[in-house]
């Protein structure tokens, strides 16, 4: 009889508890032996999910160079096995440090579902105070544009390897910026680092890897501090303490968004074309809802069915959404200090009909203490 390892492949996850019979809908066991051949190993690995890549690279030094090849992810794309993972960068109240965790759903097996924080070794601290640093995600990668008192940085991590690979740096050093991309360009709005009353925008090309200046702008009149971005139709809008504007890359061009102004969105996120962001009134608890912009619309509405998750969110100073394989992950604080505690609530979304959208808590639960909350990004791989 020949030896092997049993895993269960766990692409298609099932939240369900586990049965005593196994149900004919539970994915197969494989039974991988040492002596098959090397693409059919890597056939088989590219169908388990990548949250189990971490322990199939202690069963052998030949696992765990394929779980960290170029190949397996390959595999996984032409097989259709890809699944979107949420990098969560958080900062370190002791070491000082921003650290890049994945936040991984736990397996029930019948109990509360939940998850938590796993950090990834191979990522060194990112760079981000005190002038703080824009992430951005495409593909399989982010994208971290950075600047520092000593130097201006721009970084690509590889998240199918968890790599690091350092690019051309910004052709104008800028502060306190923002970034999102549009058609694989990603856009970069900021302040310039010796002159904060003059803002610009720098592009970045992933596809040629390299800067467009002829596409820089340094003559932006469009806000202040800005509190985050959002791609909508191929629009970049972003928000600062008064107004909400819209950046056309294709004229170059800025405007306002009146609708949009009437409330103060930040931090949000887009799922199917509509913005979503989390309002904590720290002077009116009561009205700590989470909103929804319809842009095909032009109107907010308040997503229902959350009384639940807002008892533990009223009272929170900040908040950040973050798409999440079309549903929302909602962070948020308790406490402070120190002892401050980083949440996370996961949240199903429903349009019904006459527009109403509806949310379900699927788990909430907290992460982690002593730490900032920094950014967050969903990633294909």
């Amino acid at each position: 009889m020949k030896r092997g390892f049993l895993l269960r492949s766990n692409v298609s996850s099932s939240k369900t508890p586990a049965p005593k019979e196994k149900p004919p809908s539970e994915p197969p066991s494989l039974m991988i032996t040492t002596s098959l051949p090397h693409d059919i190993i890597v056939n088989i690995l590219a169908r388990v999910s990548r949250s189990h890549y971490p322990k199939l690279s202690l069963v052998s030094k030949h696992f765990r160079s394929i779980v960290r090849s170029r190949e397996i992810y390959a595999t996984r794309s032409s097989l259709g096995c890809t699944e979107r993972f949420l990098y969560v960068v958080l900062y370190d109240l002791k070491t000082k440090e921003d650290r890049c965790y994945l936040l991984l759903r736990a397996t029930t097996n019948g109990s509360q579902p939940h998850a938590r924080l796993v950090l990834v070794p191979s990522l060194p601290a990112m760079p981000n105070r005190p002038y703080s640093s824009s992430f951005v995600a495409v593909g399989s990668k982010i994208y971290v544009f950075a600047r520092s008192k000593e130097s201006n940085t721009t970084l690509s991590i590889d998240c199918e390897s968890h790599t690091v690979r350092r690019l051309p740096s910004m052709p104008e050093p800028l502060a306190h910026t923002v970034a999102d991309v549009i058609d694989g360009r990603i856009y970069v709005i900021g302040h310039h680092h010796r002159d904060i009353d003059k803002k610009m925008v720098v592009v970045f090309n992933t596809e040629t890897q390299t800067w467009e200046p002829e596409k820089t702008r340094s003559d932006v009149e469009a806000g202040d501090t800005y509190h985050g971005s959002v791609v909508m139709a191929g629009k970049m809008y972003t928000k600062d303490f008064d107004s909400s504007y819209v950046y056309e890359p294709k004229e170059r061009r800025w405007e306002t968004d009146e609708v949009m102004n009437s409330k103060e969105w930040r931090y949000g996120c887009v799922v199917d074309d509509v913005l979503y962001y989390y309002e904590c009134e720290e002077d009116d608890v009561e009205r700590d809802q989470l909103r929804a912009f319809d842009r095909k619309e032009r109107c907010w509405r308040v997503v229902k069915g959350l009384e639940s998750l807002l008892r533990e969110t009223r009272g929170s100073l900040w908040s950040h959404v973050e798409s999440y394989g079309g549903n929302l992950a909602l962070f948020f604080p308790k406490g402070e200090g120190r002892r401050s505690e980083i949440w996370c609530a996961e949240i199903s979304l429903e349009r019904r009909q006459g527009g109403e959208i509806w949310g379900k808590v699927e788990w909430c639960n907290c992460l982690v203490t002593g730490f900032q909350f920094t950014d967050s990004l969903e990633i294909v791989v």
